[in-house]
């Protein structure tokens, strides 16, 4: 335990005053209820004799303080904790986030992980406020309690001692061991319904039009079903080590009790003493609640501190000033051990200013290519250089960039949109990148011009639209080496032709790498690839590898073909 809380602790050290005051704020308001609930006894038991009233004043000034102060305590214990706690939660988020976005496994992003991460990151919460704190608490109330049950009496201070460590140790112990294997299934439950959730939210649509929308209910309301089992295991186990904690306390007051009778203590003290007892157990079965927040918790501390251990990317980017020079040599890329390689010694120079073409059948390994070329995607063998130094290395704002596979458009306006390419854009270079990808037409028509919401994904452009605007974006990013990942997807063929023109002109003179299925205006580039399984199976230039036998030309003639009989319609 202490070794996997470690992390967290370093991370603490520069709040450390501020988990220090909140654990003993913490410590003050347990203190103050016990003392609360043995002056009241005192009082109560002391008023029954009817006393002369100033011989109450005191312990009725007393009661009336306590209560006061526990209150207040309690309220500047929570701010205090929180505060401290939210303060380490954003070290601790920056830290992992920078980690997994440097990972180079598409998995590791997938909205399963990241759904996973958030939840994970909270965890560092409940360990701070609901383990920690609770802990050092539990040590301080049961020591100082124990003191004073031995002021009155030695036999008292020792059964309150077993009492207290049969409370505080031998039911966290239990309490984790019959809720350790429950709770290690209710993550990843919470995880998966997470994300049948948001599916069945963002793809609503999509379900609908394939028809898939009751499978995907289905999927739901059984991961749904499983974690409510999986949680009323927890709720029942939880009521038995809750139950024998009340057992506990009550066994231990009566033999408090006991003790101090055979002791020969008579009187107000018994009664002190046996409040006092039940204050003091209750204080520290918090001890249980703690060990099965542990439990819980315990599977996604383990996940974050392999993100905490893991190499972050450098603090200083390394500066983009060269030629923009592109290298791969032997790269090879292998998502899942077991799994067919997605790419397997892909050998590519891009010399400044060159025109490169990727084509090749779906899954052949195309996308994976250009995350290699933008620096997610790191190759388990082989390097990936620009201008001799790794790529991944480079940025911000990264030399290597542009279109990317599924491109996010956010809920805001277009200039926005635009903006988060180039902060410093003006609008002639917002109307220059629009233009080239044919975008600018349709913002000028616009009543809001620039400042039209475009709605959450995109949702208020069409689908031709949407991938205008994000080819603006790229465009105006301005990247030494220009990535596009089917640019023109969405677009009909005419339309494609003259963006695709459009933007390679707007491009000038730096290189451009272009993955398509369209082989339509491919006659201009310098070099294309094609690849098929993650291989490089076949290069040169159009020309060349029309009249090729093999995967080109099959799908340059069927193209043409195509081309032909639409005309005639």
């Amino acid at each position: 335990m202490i070794r996997l809380i470690r992390p967290y602790l370093r991370l603490a050290r520069p709040y450390l005053g501020r988990l220090i005051a909140a654990g003993l704020l913490a410590a003050g308001t347990e203190l103050s209820g016990l003392a609360l609930m043995a002056t009241a006894t005192w009082l109560l038991i002391t008023a029954a004799g009817q006393p002369p009233l100033f011989t109450l004043n005191v312990a009725i000034v007393s009661v009336r303080a306590l209560a006061i102060s526990r209150g207040a305590l309690r309220y500047v214990e929570r701010l205090a904790g929180h505060d401290a706690v939210l303060r380490i939660l954003t070290d601790v988020r920056a830290q992992v986030f920078a980690a997994r976005a440097s990972r180079s496994s598409p998995a590791e992003r997938s909205g399963e992980s990241l759904s996973q991460l958030v939840s994970d990151v909270d965890a560092v919460q409940d360990l701070m406020l609901r383990v920690v704190v609770p802990g050092a608490v539990a040590v301080i109330v049961g020591g100082l309690a124990i003191s004073g049950a031995a002021l009155v009496t030695p036999a008292a201070g020792l059964v309150l001692a077993a009492g207290l460590a049969l409370a505080g140790a031998a039911l966290p112990v239990l309490a984790v061991r019959v809720t350790r294997r429950t709770a290690d299934q209710v993550a990843p439950l919470r995880g998966a319904l997470a994300v049948e959730t948001v599916d069945l939210t963002h793809g609503a649509a999509d379900l609908a039009a394939y028809g898939a929308t009751e499978a995907a209910v289905g999927r739901a309301v059984r991961q749904a079903n499983a974690l409510a089992a999986a949680e009323r295991r927890l709720s029942v186990l939880g009521g038995a080590v809750d139950a024998a904690g009340v057992a506990v306390s009550g066994a231990t007051t009566a033999a408090v009790v006991a003790v101090a009778l055979a002791a020969d203590v008579r009187g107000v003290l018994v009664g002190v003493l046996a409040v006092g007892t039940i204050a003091a157990v209750e204080s520290v079965l918090a001890l249980v609640a703690a060990a099965r927040r542990w439990a819980e918790i315990r599977v996604s501390l383990h996940r974050l501190s392999a993100s905490l251990d893991a190499p972050l990317p450098p603090a200083e980017p390394r500066r983009h000033d060269g030629d923009g020079h592109v290298s791969l040599r032997g790269v090879s890329v292998r998502y899942r051990d077991g799994a067919p390689p997605a790419l397997s010694g892909v050998d590519l120079e891009i010399e400044p200013g060159s025109r490169i073409g990727i084509v090749g059948p779906s899954g052949a390994g195309k996308s994976t290519l250009v995350g290699v070329l933008a620096g997610f995607v790191t190759p388990d063998s082989g390097a990936a250089l620009l201008d001799g130094h790794p790529i991944a290395g480079y940025g911000p704002p990264p030399p290597v960039t542009g279109l990317l596979a599924e491109a996010h458009v956010f809920h805001a306006t277009v200039r926005e949109n635009l903006l988060l390419a180039r902060p410093d854009a003006d609008e002639d270079q917002l109307a220059g990148a629009c233009a080239a990808a044919g975008l600018l037409g349709w913002v000028r028509e616009q009543p809001d011009g620039w400042d039209t919401v475009v709605g959450e994904d995109g949702g208020q452009l069409s689908g031709g639209q949407r991938q205008r605007l994000a080819l603006a974006r790229a465009l105006l990013a301005a990247p030494a080496v220009l990535l596009l990942d089917e640019p023109t997807e969405g677009l009909d063929p005419a339309a494609a032709d003259d963006v695709l023109e459009s933007v390679l002109a707007a491009a000038g003179k730096r290189s451009v790498v272009l993955v398509t299925h369209r082989l339509a205006g491919l006659d201009g580039f310098d070099q294309i690839l094609v690849l098929e399984g993650g291989q490089v199976v076949q290069r040169g230039r159009h020309e060349e590898l029309a009249n090729t036998p093999g995967w080109y030309q099959d799908q340059w003639q069927a193209q043409e073909l195509a081309a032909a009989q639409a005309a005639l319609t």
